[in-house]
C-alpha cells in the first residue's frame, strides 16, 4: 500500500500529517503576513515616483538600488541585530521552544505571534482534513483556509485585504463550480456577483448618510470569494456571524479597554472567521436554525 492510499484509507492519519504541513505552511504564512505590506509599500512607493517622475541619481542625491525583496529573498532575519536565521532556528513552534523565544545572537525578544500562527494553521488544518477527509475537497479547503488565515493577519495589521490574494481565490472559486465540488456555477457566479455588490452598496450608503467609510473594498472581494466558493446562500449566514462577532468584539474594545471608539477596526478578520466557520459547519448551522424555528429544511 503506497502513501496516498494509506492516508485515504487511514482517517488519523490523514488529519495527523496535514497537521504537521499546518505547521510548515504557518511557517511560511508567517513570511507572507509580514513581507506582502511592505512588497505592496515598495511598489506604491516606485508607483509614484514613476508618475511624478522623481529619479534615484540626481546631482545632490544618489540612491543605491533596493536590494530583491519578495516572498523568498533576502533570508529571514533578527530585526535588531540582523541575524540570518538559520533552518535548525526556524523550524516550526519548537524552535521558538528551544530559544526560549529570545534571538540565539543578541537576546531580543520573539513575539509570540510567530508560534500561534503556525499553531493555529495547524489546527485549522487538522480541522479541515477531519472535515472532507482525503478529497480534492480538503486541498482546496485547505488552501482557502492558509489564505484567510493570511488576511486576517494582514487586515489586523495594516487594515489591508491584498488583491494578490482575494482575485486569484475569486477565480479558484469560479473554476471550482465547474466542477460542482462546493456548488455548481450558476449559484456560484450569483454568489459572486451578489457578494460584492451587496457590500458595495452598504459602503456607498453608509457614506452617504454618515460621510465616513465603514468598510474598504478589500471585504467587497472576500465576501465575493465566498459568493463563489460557498454559493450566494452562504452569504445571510456569513454576513450575520461576522457582524455579530464584530460588534460584540468593537463594544468589548471600547468598553474594557478604552479603546477610541473613532479608531477602525477592520472587519476583514471577523469575515474570514465566519466564512470558515460556514466552509466548516455550514449545513449544521443551517439546519439547526431551520429546526430551532420549526421549519422543515
Amino acid at each position: 500500500m503506497d502513501i496516498i492510499d494509506f492516508l485515504q484509507h487511514s482517517a488519523f492519519s490523514f488529519v495527523a500529517v496535514t497537521s504537521v504541513l499546518g505547521l510548515l505552511i504557518g511557517s511560511f504564512l508567517n513570511v507572507v503576513i509580514h513581507r506582502l505590506p511592505l512588497m505592496m509599500e515598495r511598489e506604491w512607493h516606485s508607483q509614484c515616483k514613476e508618475l511624478l517622475e522623481i529619479t534615484d541619481d540626481s546631482a545632490n542625491n544618489t540612491e543605491t538600488t533596493p536590494e530583491s525583496f519578495n516572498l523568498v529573498t533576502p533570508r529571514s532575519q533578527c530585526p535588531k541585530c540582523g541575524h540570518a536565521i538559520t533552518a535548525l532556528e526556524n523550524i516550526p513552534v519548537l524552535s521558538y521552544l528551544f530559544l526560549r523565544g529570545k534571538c540565539r545572537e543578541c537576546g531580543e525578544r520573539i513575539s509570540l505571534r510567530y508560534p500561534f500562527v503556525e499553531l493555529i494553521t495547524a489546527i485549522l488544518s487538522a480541522f479541515v482534513a477531519w472535515k472532507f477527509g482525503f478529497s480534492w475537497a480538503a486541498g482546496a479547503a485547505l488552501l482557502l483556509t492558509w489564505a484567510l488565515i493570511s488576511l486576517t493577519m494582514i487586515d489586523f495589521d495594516h487594515q489591508l485585504l491584498p488583491d494578490s490574494i482575494t482575485l486569484p481565490f475569486l477565480w479558484i472559486g469560479l473554476l471550482l463550480s465547474t466542477f460542482g465540488l462546493f456548488t455548481d456555477s450558476i449559484t456560484s457566479i450569483v454568489g459572486g456577483i451578489t457578494g460584492y455588490l451587496s457590500l458595495w452598496s452598504i459602503y456607498h450608503l453608509f457614506r452617504l448618510i454618515t460621510g465616513k467609510e465603514g468598510m474598504g473594498y478589500g471585504d467587497f472581494k472576500l465576501f465575493a470569494v465566498f459568493g463563489t466558493w460557498m454559493g450566494w446562500q452562504c452569504l445571510p449566514v456569513i454576513i450575520l456571524i461576522s457582524s455579530f462577532v464584530g460588534a460584540v468584539v468593537g463594544l468589548s474594545l471600547i468598553v474594557f479597554r478604552g479603546r477610541d471608539k473613532n479608531i477602525p477596526i477592520p472587519f476583514g478578520p471577523y469575515l474570514a472567521a465566519a466564512g470558515w466557520i460556514y466552509l466548516i459547519w455550514g449545513e449544521t448551522i443551517v439546519k439547526s436554525y431551520f429546526n430551532t424555528m420549526g421549519i422543515s429544511s
